[in-house]
Formats: structure tokens, sequence, C-alpha cells
């Protein structure tokens, strides 16, 4: 990570504990996953009507959006204005019928790798699911072909790999959260460990 430095007011968006990068760092649990668009799917499951499976090819025809976001992650280090695209989760959703009684969602990807976020988070209107990062296809390093950007909470809840959005009643941990890390993740909180 290579610091930056920037003037006050970008330093305004940087929250307690973290330092601005110039790069963009990797991290994961494991192995960077090689996914092809071509085999990948994304499943809607658990508290919804039926199962909905949206492959690249279905991806591709919902609206896009281009999104500029502030990633924050829980080591310490802060990427301001990332450029995203994708398409908006609530777009993705207008076609499933999501139960009433779900109130938390599971983002899914390969090896059991998954973390939780409550409903309400992943229904704001700047979380979407990219495929483009800085206007190129995202790689796998940063979580390609798809991931989950959720910018108002640490990145290890943004899903690398994203391959299932599974909505509960109930709050189930996920991998890092089941490691201590905090339920929900604000930075500004500095929400970083249990």
């Amino acid at each position: 990570m290579s610091p930056v430095d920037r003037n006050s007011a970008d330093r305004d968006r940087v929250p307690p504990g973290q330092d601005l990068a110039s790069d963009f760092p990797v991290l994961q649990a494991g192995q960077v996953e090689h996914l092809s668009a071509d085999t990948w799917t994304l499943n809607i499951f658990g508290l919804v009507d039926h199962l909905c499976t949206f492959d690249w090819r279905t991806l591709l025809l919902f609206p896009s959006v281009e999104q500029t976001c502030d990633i924050h992650c829980v080591t310490g280090w802060s990427k301001l204005d990332t450029r995203w695209t994708g398409v908006r989760v609530t777009e993705l959703l207008k076609g499933v019928n999501i139960k009433p009684q779900a109130r938390h969602v599971v983002a899914h990807a390969p090896s059991g790798w998954t973390t939780n976020l409550p409903l309400e988070e992943l229904l704001k209107d700047d979380v979407i699911v990219a495929y483009e990062y800085e206007r190129r296809p995202t790689s796998a390093e940063h979580g390609g072909p798809v991931r989950l950007i959720v910018p108002r909470l640490y990145l290890w809840k943004s899903a690398k790999w994203l391959t299932g959005i599974e909505f509960t009643a109930d709050e189930r941990l996920g991998f890092w959260e089941l490691r201590g890390y905090h339920r929900l993740g604000d930075p500004w909180l500095e929400q970083r460990y249990s």
C-alpha cells in the first residue's frame, strides 16, 4: 500500500483509523478464484417465492450503472473514487418476491465463503452487482467476474466472486464474522471486530 497525500476535503472522506492508498491491495482468505463469465451464475434463494438464477448474458440485459464510490478495508486502507459498473441490486431483485419474514442476507462465493448483511443494507441504492472496475472487466484478483459492492460498509462485505444471495429470517454470520469480525462493519463507527 502506498500512502497518498490528499487535500483536507479528501481526508474528510476517510473514516477514523484509515490511511489513503494509491493502489488497490489484493486481500482474501485462501486462493484467488478464477471463474469464467461463460459458466458463472448467480442464485437468488432462501425466503423468496422461487429460486432465481441469472447467468452472465442475463445480467448484462439489466440496465447498467456506473458508480464512483470510496472503499474502505478493515485492514486500514481506503481508496477514494473507485469506479464500478454493474447492476443495482434493487434492479436485479425487481422480479423477485422476497417473503416478508426475510430480515437478513447471506452473500455466497465459491469454497463456502459467505458474508452477512441486514436486508436494508443490501437494498440501499448504491449497492451493486459489479462486473467492471475502472471500465474494464473486474479481474479475478478483485473478485471478478462479478462482485458485490456495498460501499457504506468495510470492503469484506462486498463479496468477491459473488455466486449467491440468500434471504433469511435470522442473522447467519459469514466467514469473517464467525472469526471475530463485526456483524455490520460500518467504517465510520470503526466496527472492525466484535
